[in-house]
């Protein structure tokens, strides 16, 4: 397996890995499938190679036999008053890879290259409450709930409710 920073030459591969994650975990994210797709394939891929040079943001891939299998992505915050904080978003692992410790992998890496940055001192994110596989996943990193957001998401007439973590870095 290899742990990489991912760049704009990733970014075909990234956008299958995304779309995948929209239809098999809708749950998850707050961006639904149609939304994503209604933007087109190529100005989704160059949109994404884009992000992926950013000098805010970076994506953490993981990669099995050469195929991307799993991502994290972090972003820090860019107000002034803020900067101390970044989150943690965007994170998942293809079902067939799931359980073999990718996640954790993905996790670390990240929260190595967050350690780097200057003056960062907080990682946030947001989990959905019954997920027990990832609040486990941040736990075992660090992550602990400060607050929960009930309602967060809606779709089709269900609810899910999200645990607000964070990790400490300092």
């Amino acid at each position: 397996m290899e742990i990489r920073k991912l760049n704009s030459h990733d970014a075909e591969d990234y956008v299958r890995l995304r779309l995948e994650a929209l239809r098999e975990n809708p749950e998850a994210f707050a961006t639904t499938y149609a939304e994503t797709v209604s933007i087109g394939h190529e100005a989704l891929v160059q949109k994404t190679a884009k992000r992926l040079e950013s000098q805010e943001a970076f994506t953490i891939g993981a990669f099995v036999d050469e195929r991307l299998v799993g991502v994290v992505t972090f972003m820090r915050e860019q107000k002034t008053k803020l900067r101390h904080k970044g989150n943690v978003f965007a994170m998942y692992v293809t079902p067939s890879e799931r359980g073999k410790g990718i996640g954790k992998r993905l996790l670390q890496e990240l929260i190595e290259r967050a350690k780097r940055l200057n003056g960062l001192e907080q990682l946030h994110l947001t989990v959905v409450a019954n997920n027990e596989a990832a609040v486990q996943l941040y736990r075992s990193l660090g992550f602990e709930v400060y607050g929960t957001e009930r309602n967060a998401m809606k779709s089709g007439g269900q609810y899910w409710d999200e645990w607000l973590m964070v990790r400490f870095l300092t």
